[in-house]
This record gives structure tokens, sequence and C-alpha cells, in this order.
């Protein structure tokens, strides 16, 4: 109860503060919400839309008498085999107390199952039907309906589907409901085809009511850098070339492809993660300070920031592939797809000319983590010659165990003076062990209910962030950028390591961050 008392007061104070976080006021805020999660019998539906749906269906942000959710894919099954389906995503069996059972029942029941083609006119025809029949049911009045269309589908369908959407689904008229649409990454393979993708569902719904979901966006410490940014008044003259030496905005993982290397070897880590979810957080921790919080603004500030990178250079990549990537049957021989990248960005403005930021990631590492490291200058005059010790730093710890912490010098207790490496230190689940944090889809869903586009991707916001990455892009395509074997379980490629060094990165020696426990 604690996570719905926490977005209460959000609520609350944003409806009388008349901010962009407060409910959506297009529509009724009693009259009928249809779900429909396109791809219902996929993965990306089971593991994450449904059980996100369920959560918010706990937390009292979807009535039952209100909602209806209805599930939409190719596979003839009943309603009763979808809802079958999804239970074991919903509750695991050791949690499954009596009244979780039944709260998973309630939901289950909430769900309506509708199997057809994703290019059938005819189909989607009865799609709207059954829509309608539960709209009839709440009574609403026609065109004052919300429908959320989420296209949990691969990107190839996105065209012909938001086609039939328009065509067969949306409200009959326009009285204060609305129709919009979720829509995944991969938004494209480069510039080209996510401009054609744009130009294709652009040219059926307006950019209101287009949601580009990255589920980054929805994690909680990345919606915490603007607060830390421009809320802390310490943080304002420090955030700049004047002090800061280096940024890197890292994710790891220490498995594989674990099965998916056929449809992984297609795009690669800068396509699945650094194009997209990393550049999203260089963007928050880039941008200018926006004239307000209004979805519009913030995102005007990102496109702003993409828009001052300037090209990449060969020096600044470093490409890997760790061993044993095409033992997987579904991967090429000769397959020359990046399961690592390590990307310099350099941004042409006042704020940050000089300061690189070191964009990496990779499959196979050493360890599981996602992270911004902020790495302050050497003091001037050091008088405690203690700068081999390691530099200050403010890390936000995404994933696992989210947290943030800022690494100082301070002295080592007892009678001599020396100096030490320590923390200041704010780990979530100490100091907010009785508040369950969101999933991210939970958070960016709720925000596509209430119209909240401030964490969705804008298509200008989309094309900037194509034109950095595309032609480097090009080139690993054409085998002109290999990729450098490394051992899985390994920290990738030694060059990441001399590209981090070269790029100004001072590493700390005998200090080693360990979350508290409680």
């Amino acid at each position: 109860m604690a996570t719905k008392d926490c977005w209460q007061c959000v609520q609350r104070s944003s409806i009388e503060n008349d901010s962009p976080l407060s409910v959506d006021n297009n529509g009724p805020e009693n009259g009928s919400l249809s779900i429909v999660v396109l791809g219902a019998s996929g993965d990306l539906a089971k593991k994450k839309t449904f059980p996100a749906l369920f959560n918010l269906y706990k937390q009292g942000f979807l009535l039952a008498n209100e909602v209806c959710i209805f599930g939409y894919a190719r596979t003839k099954i009943s309603d009763e085999e979808l809802r079958n389906r999804l239970r074991g995503y919903l509750v695991k069996e050791k949690d499954a107390s009596p009244e979780k059972l039944e709260t998973v029942s309630k939901f289950l029941h909430l769900i309506k199952y509708v199997s057809g083609s994703y290019d059938s006119e005819n189909d989607f025809r009865l799609l709207d039907k059954e829509i309608s029949k539960h709209e009839s049911t709440t009574n609403t009045a026609e065109g004052s309906s919300r429908r959320l269309f989420y296209l949990a589908l691969p990107p190839s369908v996105y065209p012909s589907v938001s086609k039939m959407i328009k065509t067969a689904c949306m409200n009959k008229s326009d009285h204060g409901g609305w129709t919009r649409i979720v829509v995944e990454k991969p938004f494209g393979k480069d510039l080209e085809s996510a401009e054609q993708l744009s130009t294709q569902i652009g040219g059926l719904f307006e950019e209101p009511q287009i949601y580009r979901i990255d589920h980054y966006l929805g994690k909680e410490l990345v919606q915490n850098m603007l607060v830390l940014r421009f809320a802390n008044r310490f943080f304002l003259p420090l955030w700049n070339r004047d002090n800061i030496a280096n940024v890197q905005i890292v994710f790891k993982e220490d498995f594989g492809t674990d099965g998916r290397g056929g449809y992984f070897d297609q795009y690669g880590i800068i396509r699945d993660i650094i194009q997209n979810h990393l550049l999203q957080i260089f963007c928050l921790v880039a941008m200018e300070k926006p004239v307000s919080m209004r979805p519009e603004h913030i995102r005007d500030e990102k496109v702003k920031v993409l828009e001052s990178v300037l090209p990449i250079k060969d020096e600044d990549v470093v490409l890997g592939q760790y061993e044993g990537y095409r033992d997987d049957p579904t991967v090429p021989d000769n397959s020359n797809t990046p399961t690592f990248a390590s990307v310099i960005l350099r941004v042409h403005n006042e704020r940050w000319e000089g300061v690189p930021f070191i964009l990496k990631a990779g499959k196979a590492l050493d360890s599981r983590k996602a992270d911004i490291r902020i790495q302050f200058k050497d003091v001037p005059g050091d008088i405690f010659k203690c700068q081999k010790q390691g530099r200050n730093e403010f890390v936000m710890r995404l994933q696992p165990s989210e947290a943030m912490y800022m690494k100082l010098t301070v002295k080592q207790p007892g009678l001599e003076m020396s100096t030490v490496q320590s923390e200041l230190d704010l780990s979530y689940r100490q100091r907010y062990h009785d508040v369950t944090i969101p999933e991210a889809y939970e958070r960016l869903i709720l925000d596509t209910i209430r119209g909240d586009q401030q964490h969705f991707v804008r298509r200008d916001e989309l094309k900037a962030s194509w034109e950095i990455f595309t032609p480097l892009l090009h080139r690993i395509d054409k085998g002109e950028f290999k990729s450098i074997p490394y051992k899985s379980g390994s920290r990738g490629p030694k060059q990441a390591d001399e590209l981090l060094e070269k790029a100004g990165y001072v590493q700390t020696h005998g200090y080693i961050w360990i979350p508290p426990t409680l």
C-alpha cells in the first residue's frame, strides 16, 4: 500500500499545482477504458505488459467497473486459455496466498481474447465490436471512451496494425475520449528506416497519440535525474566542464544472447542498448534546465543536446564480440555483430565542451549492472597528497540494488593525518525499505493513460538519435569496423579499458562500494 499512497500524494500535488503530472484532462475520469494488448501471446506481453497491468490493478489505478483488457494475436485460443497462460506470470507459486490468488482471479476476469490477423480489416472490426460491447456495458457515451493499443509486436507489422486500428478501431467521434498507441523499440534500424516508420505511423496518428516507449525512462533512478540536477543547489555550479572530467553510462550483462542469437544478430548491442536506453540517459545527464516540467519543454531540451553531439570518430569506438557467440546455430559463422561496444560522445556546447561521455554496453561480461558514473576533476593544490587514491565521483546505480552515492576522500579514523576513500550513500532498499519501487512498465503505462508524454520519445528526438549512430552502424554492417574477440566473463576487450584511460578516467584503487544491509 505504500506505493499507492506515494502515487496518490504525487497525483494530489500535481492537480493542486497544475503540473504535467496531473491526471489526463482530455477525457472523462469515469468513462470506460479499453486496453488492447496486440501480440498477447508473445513473451513481452506475458512477462512485462500483463504483469504491469496487474500491478496497476492491485494498486487501484485500473478499476474493475471501468476497464476491460483485450488480448489480440493470431493464435487461436479462448479467453480462459489466455488467462491460464498468464496466471503464472502474475503470481509465483511460493507467494500464492488465498488473498493473492483471489486478486489474480478478479484481474484475469477483466481480460478477454480476440484472435485475428494483423492485416485483416474484418478481424479488427470484430475487435472494435468487442470493445464497443464493453463500452456499452459501462454506459459510456459514444466517442467519450478511452482506447489504448499496446503494440507488443515486431516493428515490421507496426504499419499494417496502425492502419487497421485507424481504419476500424478508433473512437467514432470526438467527445472527450481518445485513442492512443504504444510502440516498442526498436524504432527502425537506422535513420532511413526510422524515418520511414515514423512517416507511416505519423500519417495515421497525431504525435500526441503516439507513445514510443523506452522502459529505461521508467526506472526509478532515471526518473530521479532531473530532480537531482535541478532541485539541489549544490549540483548546479558543479555540473559543467569546469568541474567534471568525464561521464560514464554503463550497461553490463553477465550472460550472452541465450537462444536469442538469431534475433540479436540483426541488431547488435548499439541498436539494442546504446542508441536508445543509454542515449536517453545521456540526454537527462547533459540537457539544459527546461522552462518547466511540461513534457514538451523537457523533450525540447533533449533534442537540443542530441543535436549538439559531434560526429563519432573511429578512435572513440571499441567493438567486441564474446567468444562462443557464433556457436549459436542461428548466428552466421562470419558474423561481425558486436555484443560489446564502448563509444565516446563529445558535446559541442558551452557546458560540455571537452568532457567525454563514455557509453558502454556489453553481454557476457563479469557482472550485471547499469549505472551512471560522473567523475570530477582533481583538486588543485593537493596538500594531502591523496590524488592517487582516486577522484570524487557521483554514482547512480540503476540496477540491481538501486542506489546513489558520492565517493569522497575523508580522514582515516585514528591518530595519524591520513586519508581514505569513503562514500555518502543513499541505498534505496535501506532508506525506503517499506516502499515497493514500481516496475518501469507500470509507470509508463500509467503515463499513457494519463496522457503524459514526458517519458516517451518524440519523433524529432528519435531522428536526432539515429543521426548520431547511423554512419557508424552502416560501417559495421559493411564489415569496415571489426569486432574484437573477448572472453566470456571478462570486462570486455582490453582496448575498451585503454579507451577509457585515454578519455581521462582515473581508476580508484583499493576502494569497492558495498551496498549496505538492513
